[in-house]
């Protein structure tokens, strides 16, 4: 691409969690900034294949029964845990809310036995704990026994201000989960039919989105607010660690009910590598990244430049000043952005029609004419000349990525068992910004299509070898790398973007994935005909028709995107936990 018209104006919408976590007001409260921090957890729980099968109403019975067993003994430790928390409060007003809770849980495993009885449960057949219940169940009933790292035993607490820390301890553990479900609860409540009472785990998900859950939930995090006032920021820490812990228990939990059945997700337990072969295709730009190249390297051109009033030599290559190229850059900026625009608007049908890939095809020719004649105005300024390789290379290893983003690929290239190809397909001006920024978190292995700017002696000339520069190029090499591999297994593609340049790719592949919210691309793909299906809600849609007794078939020019919000989607969806 040449110079997009979301450069770094648009960067605010592509925030990682960091940034997200810093823009939190001092007023909130502590529960709700766990919660942000910790959302990425949040995901991975939502994903799991549990929780897609009882949100599509596909989950056997057997399934069931054995998860709410084991649900009904972590309740049991749950109600015990918020006694130990009511005996370590210091004043009635804490003890009474605490008291309250633990009769919300009281009333919650009602609700397990009710099941049991509904489900013909035999709660003689179902003694044995799983691992995964245990791992749980200890820890919180340590936790809220006091043994909590650093802290004295429970029949050393002296002061009451120490039995208040625990009390505090155990609510970090426990809030959590509460929240948790409620989140869950909401979530699978949005997917249901109103005219549908023949879902099987519509009493499950009622309560569970249920207003008086909502409100136990809100409840439990004001009373973890309330009880951490008094405490230092080295105490905070620990009812962090607590916090993210339970978290991560949660989703083992979910995890360890075994489900005898084919499942959405994760889409690489369904994938036998020794018949299949996993393509994952990538853009780079806002979609791996957080900025996008070209206004990096526009910036480091007109940073590294000479100033009007310095005489360059003549053995250098001739470069303008800093503010000759910062007004140049800023001219050819205006104009794509303005051409980009008229361009898109051109290309549009007077209205919406069916799916038609041929015809969104001959659309994208003309932009991808338009990227190439930007692309040459790029060239003939020169405002890439005198660039630097090792200030490039410098630059893509600071460069930040999209949360989630190295540790997803990182996790791909480390799993041989996946037999999995990764293939990077991008506009940037230079391959080498690419390379050094996936190389700076270890990534050595992906395979990168870009553009490369040409450089003498390590000093760029400003001129570009053209490989990716458009949508029509993306596919070509898209198709091309396919056409490389041997046809001794069966491909399974996937292809993660952001724009109207990913579009062909992103509707050819098996499985498109939409990163971001880029008001082009959706007001393109809509007008011919491209469903945007967001990805949680999609897969508990497949799920359901497969019905739990088939794998799921996934096919390329469907017409349908899934979108995301993040990369901890995918990878939830991809590889799971």
């Amino acid at each position: 691409m040449a110079i997009p018209p979301r450069l770094i104006a648009s960067a605010p919408s592509c925030t990682t969690t960091s940034t997200n976590n810093s823009s939190i007001s001092i007023e909130e409260g502590l529960a709700s900034k766990f919660w942000i921090k910790f959302r990425r957890e949040s995901v991975f729980a939502m994903y799991t294949p549990l929780v897609i099968c009882l949100a599509s109403g596909t989950l056997k019975i057997d399934s069931f029964r054995h998860y709410i067993s084991q649900d009904a003994h972590f309740l049991k430790s749950f109600a015990q845990a918020y006694e130990l928390a009511e005996e370590c409060a210091d004043d009635d007003e804490a003890k009474l809310a605490i008291s309250e809770l633990r009769k919300g849980v009281l009333e919650e495993l009602k609700m397990h036995n009710s099941f049991i009885q509904e489900w013909g449960i035999d709660p003689g057949k179902e003694r044995t704990i799983n691992s995964a219940t245990v791992k749980y169940t200890d820890f919180l009933l340590a936790t809220a026994s006091g043994k909590v790292e650093g802290l004295k035993g429970p029949g050393k607490l002296a002061t009451p201000f120490e039995r208040t820390k625990v009390a505090a301890y155990t609510l970090g553990a426990m809030t959590p989960c509460m929240r948790l479900y409620s989140f869950l609860g909401k979530e699978l409540q949005a997917l249901l039919d109103p005219e549908d009472d023949g879902h099987p785990y519509k009493k499950w998900i009622d309560n569970y989105s249920s207003e008086s859950f909502q409100a136990s939930a809100l409840q439990t995090e004001d009373l973890l607010d309330k009880l951490s006032v008094s405490l230092t920021g080295e105490e905070l820490d620990v009812i962090q660690k607590l916090y993210h812990q339970a978290m991560k228990l949660e989703i083992d939990f979910f995890l360890g009910q075994q489900l005898a059945q084919p499942t959405v997700a994760p889409l690489t337990k369904g994938h036998n590598p020794g018949e299949d072969r996993l393509v994952i295709f990538s853009d780079f730009d806002l979609t791996c990244t957080v900025v996008d190249s070209s206004a990096i390297l526009a910036e480091i051109a007109i940073v590294t430049a000479p100033k009007s009033d310095v005489v360059q030599p003549e053995t250098q290559i001739a470069r303008m000043s800093s503010a000759d190229l910062r007004n140049t850059w800023d001219l050819l900026s205006g104009q794509y952005t303005e051409e980009y625009e008229q361009c898109i608007e051109s290309i549009m049908p007077s209205e919406k029609v069916e799916f038609n890939y041929e015809a969104l095809c001959k659309a994208l020719e003309q932009l991808s004419d338009f990227e190439r004649r930007a692309n040459f105005r790029v060239i003939e300024s020169g405002v890439l000349k005198g660039l630097n390789l090792e200030d490039v290379k410098r630059a893509g290893e600071r460069l930040i990525l999209q949360d989630g983003c190295i540790c997803f690929f990182r996790k791909i290239a480390k799993n041989e068992n996946f037999n999995t190809k990764v293939h990077v397909l991008s506009y940037c001006w230079c391959g080498d910004l690419i390379r050094s920024a996936f190389s700076s978190g270890g990534l050595d292995v992906l395979n990168i299509h870009a553009n490369e700017l040409i450089f003498n002696e390590s000093i760029s000339t400003g001129e570009i070898v053209n490989k990716v520069e458009s949508p029509m190029d993306k596919a070509k090499a898209f198709n091309d790398i396919l056409k490389n591999y041997s046809s001794d297994r069966k491909n399974l593609t996937l292809y993660i973007g952001d724009s109207v340049g990913d579009l062909l790719c992103l509707l050819q592949a098996d499985i498109g994935i939409v990163v971001g919210s880029s008001a082009s691309l959706r007001r393109v793909g809509s007008h011919f005909g491209v469903s945007f299906v967001p990805l949680f809600p999609g897969l508990v849609r497949k799920q359901k028709e497969c019905g739990g007794e088939s794998s799921p078939n996934w096919k390329g020019l469907s017409g349908i995107l899934y979108t995301v919000s993040g990369w901890a989607e995918i990878h939830a969806f991809i590889l799971g936990w």
